[in-house]
């Protein structure tokens, strides 16, 4: 297990996508529901392949549209982290991004701090659709969490996340992070 917390954007998109692909790769039964309420285990790799595009275009950067998730999850998904893997090592990835929701940042942190973060919460929802362990990083979960925390407001209201669940108090780290943005880690 790498630990997240040290990494470039850039590194962490790359080891974090790496691990959501070994996930991918292992599904068998994409119709397996997962953790998010009515979802299914495709529905964790459509998500992830559908809204960030909308996301960079709003501050005027275009990603060229994927293949099929339904016909091919893993390709559909290689193509997506390989793009956004260009923009992050690429010669605009400390350049100025605007989103009319999120404000002004370098290009690397909006995308490490939105879509990075992001995928790395669904790997868990993916592997535990299949039943099989995330393997995430305990000391990035920790981090995402604890900053989290501090906009839980914000984030519930956005309808993003459900109702945190309660874990015990010695659960670890990635099990605390799944129920404060609504998932049951004992299911």
């Amino acid at each position: 297990m790498t630990d997240l917390t040290g990494l470039s954007p850039a590194d962490r998109h790359r080891v974090v996508a790496a691990g959501f692909a070994e996930q991918v790769a292992a599904t068998e039964d994409w119709s397996a529901p997962t953790a998010v309420d009515g979802w299914v285990a495709l529905d964790v790799v459509r998500h992830l392949i559908d809204w960030l595009p909308g996301f960079l275009a709003a501050g005027g950067i275009e990603l060229a549209p994927t293949g099929s998730v339904d016909d091919d999850p893993a390709a559909a998904w290689t193509s997506r982290s390989e793009a956004i893997q260009r923009l992050l090592d690429g010669p605009d990835a400390a350049s100025e991004f605007t989103h009319p929701m999120v404000g002004t940042h370098v290009l690397t942190d909006a995308i490490d701090s939105v879509y990075t973060a992001d995928v790395f919460m669904h790997t868990w929802d993916l592997a535990s659709a299949s039943g099989r362990e995330s393997g995430l990083d305990p000391a990035f979960a920790e981090q995402l969490r604890t900053g989290m925390a501090g906009i839980e407001d914000m984030l519930r209201a956005s309808g993003q996340y459900g109702a945190a669940v309660d874990v015990p108090a010695d659960a670890g780290a990635v099990d605390k992070l799944m129920g404060f943005i609504g998932r049951d880690p004992r299911r």
